[in-house]
């Protein structure tokens, strides 16, 4: 038996986690900003060979990620498609409306995907918030069946999924918004890609924090109902790592 326990912890402890938080804010954020902002001039790189040093970046780390964790990350995919088709649309001088469209559109989809989800076995809100990762899951689940609360958890998970959802919701709006306001010069030019790394800057503040508080209110949310329903203590619901 201790063997197995011995064992269950190494294996724990050999499943290589994601990149640091300052890894990834440094390769998918302030690098490329960098780039975009201070090397865009024609005395440097130039505004097309600003984009394609900037989202080597992105793209190299969201790689190499993928080769070390041997995890198949649908956001990081979605994080790879994403960059890729920003450079494409800068380096054909398309309009800056298709960068706002595509900025509005794959939060969008990803919102739409978490809301059909839920009527799939495999609900996103448990990839999000209800997972090993996060939640004792079998723990959490195995209360609430012994109190026949089971049903008004996953009623609980449902309202959540919602509230999740309308995280990306309110991402794919401001992400059209900040993409229409900053982005107003001509492509190919240096203010254009200038302008590019300053969207790039703004789109943690401007959208990343208020998806995040309204992903924090989707946690509590879950907490209190899991609570509540089967009376475990936050202690008792959580993970330890």
């Amino acid at each position: 038996m201790s063997e197995q326990t011995s064992s269950s912890a190494t294996a724990r402890s050999a499943k290589k986690p994601h990149g640091s938080l300052l890894a990834n804010l440094a390769f998918n954020l302030i690098i490329p900003t960098l780039i975009l902002t201070k090397l865009g001039k024609e005395d440097y790189l130039g505004p097309s060979w600003a984009i394609v040093v900037a989202l080597a970046f992105p793209i190299g780390y969201g790689l190499r990620d993928f080769v070390k964790t041997r995890e198949a990350n649908v956001f990081s995919i979605l994080g790879v498609i994403s960059i890729a088709l920003t450079g494409g649309i800068s380096l054909m001088q398309l309009d800056p409306k298709y960068i706002a469209i595509k900025e509005a559109a794959i939060p969008g989809l990803i919102g739409l995907a978490t809301l059909i989800s839920q009527y799939t076995p495999y609900p996103l809100v448990k990839t999000f918030l209800f997972n090993d990762q996060i939640m004792q899951v079998d723990r959490i689940t195995d209360a609430a069946r012994e109190r026949g609360t089971l049903p008004l958890l996953e009623q609980r998970l449902k309202v959540a999924t919602y509230l999740v959802a309308s995280s990306f919701f309110l991402s794919s709006v401001l992400n059209y918004l900040l993409a229409k306001w900053v982005l107003v010069s001509p492509p190919g030019t240096t203010a254009y890609t200038e302008e590019l790394g300053k969207m790039t800057a703004l789109s943690f503040p401007v959208i990343a924090i208020p998806s995040m508080v309204v992903m924090t209110i989707s946690l509590v949310y879950l907490f209190v109902g899991i609570e509540k329903l089967t009376q475990l203590k936050l202690e008792d619901i959580l993970q330890q790592h």
